[in-house]
């Protein structure tokens, strides 16, 4: 009985609760679970509302939550200017549209906050939906600067201190990762191991955060290259994930010797007179001190450099270099260098003196040198390479052999190791003239200037017959005399003579003087001469080519002309008149008569 009567009474109650939902009706609110915005911009939080029973008024409403309390930032009934409310974060940058949309302008990273919309339809009841405002904004690049405290030794017992990451007002809070060599660092906060990181946050007065994170290692002497880099890694809109990279850094790191390098910075062979530097260093950092021998005599360098200045064949010889480095006493830090000088002694003449022989003798020279290496001896007139076995031998002695030689000796190995010597040689005889070259004028009596070049020694005198403004000039081994007189009639005639003379003798040459031929007007003379006669065979040509088509009735003709032809009354007569003078020539007459009908 008792079970009964519950039954009915849980029926009953189930009854009038929906009796109640029906009177009482429902409200859905739909608002963006996330809105997304850059600080500084513009963020529109939507809302939207529906009823399911009809309501008089339906006032919407906007809240904040801060601290698990909520407070109104602005409301708004249909049909009615929507309102804000004062002594709120979002005063003075929040407004309510007619969708019932939040607008807040300049967002700060303080507005990221959980937003409540609640519509409130009186008897049909409330509803709400939340969303969550989310603000970004990137950060500065990183940057990255090492201690200011002294080299970081290897084999310390603690871990050093690397290099300090810093980024500036990021939101949300960025990230930093650190790089080594390109590849990430695994994140350890924890300072027992040997490489850690100590991050610190701060959160600006702008709600920015800046983040700082300093790098802890033992480094090892693998670590004396290695490059240091930190990231920051941040979030933007749309689930994006962004970087930015810090400059880098290398470490000033201290580490024992375990072996040392003795080179010769020279790249081509050494010659006396070069400047040679000897370079000694170690593995370790920083460099110890070294000591030079040559010989096992004390030389002095400067630090791990030997120079030496404008060697000589006496600085060859071996040279050796040992650094002492006191945090590894047991290793062998030395290195020896052979060094090589190469000599050219200098170059032997025989004889020395400068020779002075007969036009028609004979000269001879001996050369010779000694060198570190093999080496070359050549004579040499200029660039004309004369002997290259040391004698340079001249027979029958012309005037053109006079002037200066020289026998060089050089070492083909050994680029710019050279020396040479220079010995003259003077022609003596009677004086001899070149080729003369005739004397052109445009008429007689106008001015005319020759040319007479004599060799000789000593240098011989020169008369012009008849004279005129006479000039010498010596050039090289021989004497330039020019003359400029008038082209005079017995001058055309008997031309100009050029007489030459020395206590050796004498030679004396005529210069002949004449008008210049008119080339050019004979060979205008003969093109037209060619046209001429090509003008006239072609017109022959062409009156056979019209006699033999007309002849073959080829050609279209009228009645009455091929009738003359077949009776064979046509006369004609081809003359050819070709008249030629001395100035000028002329050709061309073509004249072709008619035929009559009687």
């Amino acid at each position: 009985m008792d079970g009964i009567t519950f039954g009915r009474a849980s029926l009953l109650c189930t009854l009038l609760l929906w009796a109640f939902q029906v009177c009482s009706g429902t409200v859905d609110v739909e608002a963006a679970p996330k809105v997304e915005v850059l600080k500084g911009e513009t963020a529109k939080l939507p809302c939207k509302y529906t009823v399911s029973t009809s309501s008089s008024t339906t006032v919407v409403e906007w809240y904040i939550e801060e601290q698990e309390t909520r407070k109104r930032v602005a409301f708004r009934s249909e049909g009615d200017d929507g309102k804000t409310d004062d002594g709120t974060p979002l005063t003075g940058r929040a407004t309510i549209g007619e969708d019932f949309t939040l607008t807040i302008t300049s967002v700060q990273p303080s507005d990221e906050l959980s937003f409540f919309c609640q519509a409130n339809a009186g008897p049909a009841g409330v509803g709400e939906a939340s969303t969550s405002l989310k603000v970004f904004f990137a950060p500065e690049k990183p940057e990255l600067t090492r201690p200011s405290s002294q080299a970081i030794s290897v084999g310390a017992p603690t871990s050093s201190e690397i290099g300090t990451c810093v980024t500036k007002n990021g939101h949300p809070q960025p990230r930093i990762i650190w790089f080594k060599d390109g590849q990430p660092l695994p994140e350890i906060k924890d300072k027992r191991e040997d490489t850690h990181m100590v991050p610190s946050l701060v959160k600006e007065s702008s709600g920015l955060y800046t983040v700082k994170s300093t790098l802890f290692m033992k480094p090892t002497k693998a670590d004396k290259d290695s490059e240091f880099q930190c990231t920051v890694e941040y979030s933007m809109p749309g689930d994006q994930n962004k970087q930015k990279k810090s400059n880098t850094i290398n470490i000033n790191l201290n580490y024992p010797s375990e072996k040392a390098t003795f080179t010769l910075v020279n790249t081509d062979p050494v010659k006396e007179g070069d400047t040679v530097t000897m370079k000694c260093e170690t593995d370790g950092n920083p460099q110890p001190e070294f000591d030079f021998t040559k010989d096992d005599k004390a030389v002095s360098g400067v630090g791990g450099m030997l120079v030496l200045k404008s060697v000589k064949r006496s600085d060859a010889g071996v040279y050796k270099c040992t650094a002492t480095d006191f945090d590894n006493l047991d290793a062998d830090l030395s290195g020896t260098i052979s060094l090589v000088v190469n000599y050219i002694d200098s170059v032997s003449v025989i004889p020395v003196e400068p020779q002075v022989v007969m036009l028609g003798d004979k000269v001879e020279w001996q050369c010779k040198t000694k060198a570190s290496a093999v080496h070359t001896v050549q004579w040499k007139k200029g660039s004309e390479v004369l002997s290259q076995d040391g004698t340079l031998s001249i027979q029958d002695v012309s005037y053109d052999k006079a002037g200066e030689y020289m026998c060089v000796g050089a070492v083909p190995s050994v680029p710019g190791l050279t020396a040479q010597a220079s010995v003259s040689l003077t022609v003596k005889g009677k004086p001899m003239i070149e080729t003369p070259v005739a004397g052109e004028v445009g008429k007689e009596g106008d001015s005319v200037t020759l040319k007479c070049s004599a060799y000789g020694s000593p240098a011989p005198q020169v008369i012009w017959k008849p004279s005129g403004k006479e000039s010498i000039s010596l050039e090289a081994n021989k004497v330039v005399a020019t003359v400029t007189l008038q082209a005079t009639a017995e001058v055309m005639k008997d031309g100009v003579i050029c007489e030459v003379s020395n206590e050796h003798g004498t030679d004396s040459k005529t210069f002949s003087v004449a008008i210049k031929r008119a080339d050019k007007q004979q060979g205008g003379s003969s093109g037209v001469v060619i046209a001429v006669v090509v003008c006239v065979l072609l017109l022959l040509l062409l009156v056979a080519a019209i006699y033999f088509l007309n002849k073959k009735s080829k050609l279209p003709c009228s009645k009455k002309d091929k009738k003359e032809v077949a009776t064979g009354e046509v006369n004609n007569d081809i003359v050819v008149e070709m008249k030629t003078d001395k100035a000028n020539e002329e050709a061309g007459l073509l004249n072709k008569r008619p035929s009559t009908e009687q």
